[in-house]
Parts: C-alpha cells; sequence; structure tokens
C-alpha cells in the first residue's frame, strides 16, 4: 500500500515538472509566433516564471513523498500508525487548488 502512495507522488511529482517545463517553453513559441505576426508584443516572462514555480512544487511534491514513504515505513516497522497531519493535507490542498486555478 505505502509503495503505492510513493508512486502516486512520483507521478504528480512528474506531471508537474513536464507540466512546467510546457509552460516555460510557451514562452519560446510566443516568441517565434511575433517574428510571423508582429502586431502583439507580450512577454515570456510570467510563463517562465510560472514554469519553473511548478518545475519546483514538482521537486517539493518529490521530496515530500519520499519522506512521508520513509516516516510510513518506520511507523509500521514500529507498529505504529502516522497519517498524515491534518494541517499538511490543507496546505498541500490550498497549494495545489491555487495551481489549478492560475
Amino acid at each position: 500500500m505505502r509503495e503505492r502512495t510513493f508512486l502516486a507522488y512520483a507521478r504528480t511529482s512528474l506531471a508537474f515538472n513536464g507540466f512546467g517545463f510546457v509552460i516555460a517553453r510557451f514562452s519560446i513559441f510566443t516568441r517565434g509566433f511575433e517574428t510571423i505576426s508582429p502586431t502583439h508584443h507580450t512577454s515570456g516572462a510570467i510563463s517562465s516564471v510560472f514554469g519553473t514555480v511548478m518545475s519546483l512544487a514538482g521537486i517539493a511534491c518529490a521530496l515530500y513523498g519520499a519522506y512521508r514513504y520513509v516516516a510510513t515505513a518506520r511507523g509500521l516497522r514500529a507498529g505504529e500508525h502516522r497519517p498524515m497531519s491534518d494541517g499538511a493535507a490543507i496546505v498541500i490542498a490550498t497549494i495545489v487548488g491555487i495551481i489549478g486555478t492560475v
């Protein structure tokens, strides 16, 4: 069971990193599009920053997933149950909600 949860964290981390890369590369697409149609100039800084933030969120997700996996494995070996704290669940849900909204 804990391996499936860890793999879910890993999948989510890869999704955040991949999506962050795509968003950051979108600025290159818009610059190329502006050479074809130079009527509107936009800055690619927003997509680069947001893509970087998404990639950092993916790294944070991977690190937290590894932490939870180790904590759960230790708890199971010790015969204890260590669920995620309510505060951590709320923070994670809020961050994912904000990213989804943006």
